[in-house]
């Protein structure tokens, strides 16, 4: 299971939120390359990067960041937040992003999903975020009446390899992963899922594991301390996979 530290994009710097609460934003770390570089440095291989402010805006936002991360990290960088057309997936990925993930499109426009899937494949990532179950979208701030089941089914027909599942009410809150819906959610499609929010310790990446997850996205635990990047790469394994 590969360990994928978190680093969020607000205004240019490296914050994190609870529940998705713009309110609750706190600066974790002041420079977003020597964070990554730390985190590889820990043993990561992956990093995911969410832009703030383009999920809110539907815009490409705070891309320089993102860019000199992927070429001079060595680290392979997941990004999501505010990518929501071709030219945007085009964009990211022709310039060093690993892998680009969509969130509200999916459920506003799934033409897009499947263009993006017939052209770049594995490189493709749907995020699903959810709150008591339903999809939510915009940065967290508008939630529809679907299930986040339905929308992965959805994703997986499409052609969609890869899922990351975040329900919102625990995400920032160190109160482990929805640990229920993850199961569920990889009993019912055979895309690779990617767990996010709330995960705060080794017992939850040991949890995760056991569940033969694919990967697992670590953030607020890691700047608080309560989880050791390294000890929970050693945990997860092998993390050189794409």
């Amino acid at each position: 299971m590969i360990i994928l530290p978190a680093i969020d994009i607000k205004d240019g710097r490296c914050v994190r939120l609870v529940q998705g609460d713009f309110s609750t934003t706190t600066q974790v770390a002041h420079d977003p390359l020597e964070t990554a570089e730390t985190f590889r440095k820990g043993g990561a291989v992956w990093l995911h990067m969410v832009d703030l402010d383009g999920a809110v805006e539907g815009t490409r936002k705070n891309e320089a960041i993102f860019l000199n991360v992927a070429a001079h990290s060595g680290l392979r960088v997941e990004l999501g937040g505010g990518i929501r057309d071709m030219k945007t997936i085009e964009f990211y990925l022709t310039r060093g992003i690993s892998r680009v993930v969509l969130g509200s499109a999916a459920l506003s426009n799934p033409s897009l999903v499947a263009e993006a899937v017939k052209e770049f494949g594995a490189q493709l990532a749907v995020g699903i975020d959810a709150k008591n179950r339903k999809v939510a979208t915009r940065g967290w701030l508008d939630t529809s009446e679907m299930d986040f089941l339905e929308l992965a089914k959805r994703m997986e027909d499409m052609g969609v390899q890869t899922l990351i599942y975040t329900d919102i009410s625990r995400d920032g809150t160190l109160k482990g992963p929805s640990f229920d819906q993850l199961r569920e959610l990889s009993g019912e499609v055979c895309c690779k899922v990617i767990a996010s929010g709330g995960i705060s310790s080794i017992d939850d990446v040991r949890t995760l594991m056991k569940q033969g997850l694919y990967g697992a996205i670590c953030g607020k635990s890691l700047y608080a301390g309560t989880l050791g990047l390294g000890e929970a790469v050693r945990v997860g394994g092998e993390q050189n996979v794409g």
